[in-house]
């Protein structure tokens, strides 16, 4: 059985972390417009509504209706946002910080 190197598995890893960091990295030339639709009534008290996403699918932005959730304590939800660079739009996705 073949072992691996420390150093083998530091550049492995490396080169995964690299390839990660890649993913979503998508830019469009125009943002797209978020479609409207109503928003449900919540499921329960105090549940957190999460907007809408963005994901890259075939080549283009698809849209992700926003959804409830429950609420994590300690943690607040960060809308996605679009960011406008010198290859056009990016999107990032929102998060709980």
């Amino acid at each position: 059985m073949k072992t691996i190197s420390k150093s083998g598995m530091m550049l492995a890893l490396a080169g995964s972390l690299f390839l990660a960091s890649c993913a979503g990295s998508y830019y469009v030339y125009n943002r797209p417009v978020e479609p409207l639709y109503e928003r449900p009534a919540a499921p329960y008290a105090g549940a957190i509504w999460i907007d809408g996403d963005w994901a890259w699918q075939g080549g283009q932005y698809v849209y992700f209706r926003g959804h409830w959730a429950s609420p994590r304590p300690g943690r607040v939800w960060m809308r996605g946002t679009w960011e406008r660079g010198t290859r056009g739009y990016r999107w990032h996705r929102g998060y709980w910080r």
